[in-house]
């Protein structure tokens, strides 16, 4: 563990934190894709089979797959009447048929648990393409949701930096973990530009509409 590391994993908590406040506070799911949230919560299911094999932290069992499941439950069940279906309209299979067959290519062990693993670092790196074209097709986003964007965000910047430091530190690179990393990166940097331009200066935020 080293500074970008917890501060990575606090901007992530923190992002978690305000994504269910919002939604728990308003009653309300606007502007919120269910479907990146599905994909989130795959991303931690499957990155996480092996805790019941060998359990380390009850921080990655209860925060992150609580909150996600907690979170898509919101969206579906509980606020159901206040998501807006017509404009989270991402087609998932878009996502998931190309990085199902990465994860069986590229591989550090061709075993289930170790599939799984990759799975969830491909999946991890676009799973918020859905809410990034939701705002894209509305045309602007809450404050609270791009507040929400931008500390998940910073958590994978802060992220890269933890894997220089132990590149420095321990000698330490994970391929996979590192390419998958600067891909989601580089998804937010549109996004982290108008982030600081618009909404730290009170305009709302609107995003290209996609091609």
């Amino acid at each position: 563990m080293n500074v970008f590391r917890i501060l990575g994993d606090l901007s992530h908590l923190l992002a978690m934190i305000l994504l269910l406040g919002k939604i728990w506070r308003s009653k309300c799911c606007k502007g919120i894709s269910g479907k990146s949230q599905i994909l989130f919560a795959l991303v931690f299911t499957t990155r996480y089979l092996d805790l019941f094999t060998n359990f380390i932290s009850i921080y990655n069992t209860v925060v992150f797959l609580l909150c996600a499941y907690v979170t898509v439950y919101m969206i579906y069940g509980k606020f159901r009447k206040t998501f807006d279906s017509e404009n989270d309209t991402f087609r998932l299979e878009f996502l998931l048929v190309p990085v199902i067959g990465l994860s069986f290519l590229e591989n550090y062990s061709f075993t289930l648990l170790e599939i799984l693993w990759t799975f969830s670092i491909y999946l991890e790196s676009v799973a918020i393409l859905p809410q990034l074209f939701m705002i894209s097709k509305t045309g602007e986003a809450e404050t609270i949701t791009t507040h929400y964007l931008f500390f998940l965000g910073l958590y994978r910047a802060l992220y890269l930096a933890n894997w220089i430091r132990r590149y420095q530190t321990e000698n330490f690179y994970d391929q996979i973990a590192v390419v998958s990393g600067v891909v989601q990166t580089i998804f937010y940097c549109d996004f982290f530009y108008l982030y600081v331009t618009k909404v730290l200066k009170g305009k709302k935020l609107s995003l290209p509409m996609p091609i």
